[in-house]
């Protein structure tokens, strides 16, 4: 049984495609187009999957759709009929789009995909469509290790639901309690996303990587005036403060006079302030998010927990609730957003609507495939493709490749590796990745700076032997897909001096605090990604390439785009990159590219693009 899953048309638009309850292939739509978070339809991540598959449309038995479109509108006529006549103008924007797109969404799905094959009323007879929530609780518990397991998803809002519990056990998932729109967690992030002057549904990451530069003075503010907190995380906003469900912006005029000042533009210097309103809702959202885990615990009596949504990519909270004890394990879906959707609505309907059974779990292993769930490119493609882009490379054998990678790691070099199959989710994890070495203190000023070209104080990951994880950090479990984080371990901190002591806000981000500075945030912590032999042999043997040379079984690693781009889907995005960027050194396939060896005219036509973008 062949079951193609599609998110669409809000953000992050993605397809999966399971075959017999494995997951097959998975990727998101940005990756083709280049816009990030393309919300539009996935026409090139299903061609993907189709592609995957061997087949086209006529051999899917099963199009499952990641959300509700009738349940959505009502959600929408509600809200304006609880606000009006306030909301007005939202409301009329939004009312066209519904009506020529939205709502007749089966209609449009078979319109779209008959245009990549297949006859437009058979498409439609295996349409089906999973509630928002359940697609993510879906995401989590079928592909996760656990026979039996509490389902907690959080985000903005699906159709009303914004935070669910659901248990899964075997081939069975059932949600048991929700919480409903406009209160939402999610929400409340995005709305401190916005005021402190970052983009809504992208800038989340930033807050969450500068609120350890600040004191959480405002989270009492908080939790008196805009949360009303229950002892067991359920929670209710006063909407008072908020203009999400009827206006334009997430946050009002009486949001601004609660905190003293309107939000910040987006080309403003950041201040402190903006540093400790990120501690705020950081600490405040750590707090729900532990109460509800808490809770979830005692009520299922459940020893493992799954997480999906966008709230749970905020993994400082994870590492919280691991640490917490309320559940001996938890498992998070890596394409935890909207994206994931996609294959939760696959598995949803394979294991739910059409019955079929799931596979025993081991407790250990989980069926994402380390999250390879992308295009690769054959050796003899990727030098066709850089051929004709004008690259000039080697091409070495597998073991020179490693010991030329480690070597230029070694060297304090920014290296672009592109290898195997794109990962699915937000992350890069070791396939479309930008190396460095972590042993360097000016290693994370020097990526953020002249190869991301992004906010000087965003910290980077390390990746690490998942056999030598707890010599580096405060952990000892499995963390492949980088959304727990754990601190650095006491032997490997440095102490600071009085002076360095005494530093506040970004004046901290250049103090070495251990013998890893550059994955090291100014809190000790690291979001970390454990490298695993079996789903990854190549970076698993660069890293321990890289040892032999120093020592040090750890490397930062961060995805391989630059600000406002997605992630590289192909080699061609790779070079592009490597040439408008100060990365000196390229890994593609068995291609070596060194930044010093290419037409230097070449280069500056990429710089200008760059540029102009």
């Amino acid at each position: 049984m062949r079951v193609l899953g599609v998110s669409a048309f809000y953000h992050d638009s993605a397809a999966a495609l399971v075959v017999d309850g494995d997951v097959v292939a998975a990727a998101q739509e940005e990756r083709f187009t280049r816009k990030k978070h393309d919300p539009g339809f996935p026409r090139r991540a299903i061609e993907y999957c189709l592609s995957e598959s061997g087949g086209g449309l006529e051999q899917i038995d099963v199009i499952a759709f990641y959300d509700k479109p009738l349940l959505k509108f009502e959600r929408l006529l509600e809200s304006y009929l609880a606000f009006a006549p306030r909301g007005f103008r939202s409301f009329s924007m939004a009312i066209p789009v519904w009506l020529r797109e939205k709502l007749f969404l089966k209609d449009l799905l078979s319109r779209e995909l008959a245009a990549i094959g297949g006859e437009r009323k058979s498409i439609a007879s295996r349409v089906l469509f999973s509630e928002h929530h359940l697609s993510h609780a879906a995401s989590a518990y079928f592909p996760s290790p656990f026979e039996r397991a509490a389902v907690l998803t959080m985000d903005g809002v699906g159709e009303w639901a914004t935070t669910s519990l659901a248990i899964g056990e075997g081939s069975a998932l059932n949600v048991h309690k929700e919480i409903h729109f406009p209160h939402s967690l999610g929400l409340l992030y995005s709305a401190f996303t916005y005021y402190t002057g970052f983009k809504v549904n992208s800038g989340e990451y930033k807050v969450m990587g500068l609120a350890p530069y600040g004191e959480p003075r405002f989270a009492p503010l908080i939790l008196e005036h805009l949360l009303d907190l229950k002892p067991d995380g359920s929670f209710r906003l006063d909407m008072g403060y908020f203009d999400y469900c009827a206006g334009l912006t997430m946050t009002n005029q009486r949001f601004d006079a609660l905190f003293g000042a309107p939000p910040r533009k987006p080309e403003q210097r950041l201040t402190q302030r903006e540093m400790d309103l990120a501690a705020s809702i950081q600490a405040v959202t750590e707090e729900v998010v532990l109460r509800l885990a808490r809770s979830v615990a005692r009520e299922t009596g459940a020893r493992n927990l799954c997480l999906a949504g966008g709230v749970a990519l905020n993994c400082v909270a994870n590492g919280k609730v691991l640490r917490d004890g309320a559940f001996e394990r938890i498992w998070v879906q890596p394409a935890a957003g909207d994206a994931g959707g996609a294959l939760g609505a696959a598995l949803g309907a394979y294991h739910l609507n059409k019955g079929q059974a799931r596979s025993p779990r081991d407790g250990r292993s989980d069926r994402m495939k380390g999250a390879y769930l992308g295009p690769e490119f054959g050796q003899a493609e990727v030098e066709r493709r850089l051929a004709a882009a004008g690259a000039s490379f080697e091409v070495l054998a597998d073991d020179e490749l490693i010991a030329r990678a480690a070597l230029a790691l070694s060297q304090d070099k920014a290296l672009g590796w592109f290898q195997g199959r794109m990962e699915f989710g937000p992350r890069a994890l070791g396939g479309r990745s930008i190396l460095g070495n972590a042993q360097s203190p000016t290693m994370q000023s020097v990526l953020n700076l002249k190869v991301k070209y992004r906010e000087s104080f965003r910290p980077f990951a390390p990746s690490v032997l998942r056999e030598r994880v707890s010599e580096y950090f405060e952990l000892d479990e499995d963390s492949p897909y980088m959304l727990l984080v754990a601190d650095v371990v006491a032997a490997r901190r440095k102490e600071t001096t009085p002076e360095q002591a005494g530093l506040f806000g970004i004046d901290r981000l250049n103090v070495a605090r251990s013998d890893i500075p550059a994955v090291t945030h100014v809190d000790y912590s690291a979001r970390v990604q454990t490298v695993h032999r079996e789903t990854n042999p190549r970076y698993h043997a660069l890293i321990e390439a890289f040892e032999m040379l120093t020592g040090c079984a750890v490397i930062v690693n961060t995805s391989f785009n630059v600000r406002g781009e997605p992630i590289v889907g192909s080699p061609e995005d790779a070079f592009r990159c490597f040439m408008g960027t100060e990365i000196e050194s390229l890994a593609i396939g068995n291609c070596w590219l060194e930044k010093g060896d290419q037409d230097p005219s070449l280069r500056q036509n990429y710089e200008t693009k760059f540029e102009l973008d």
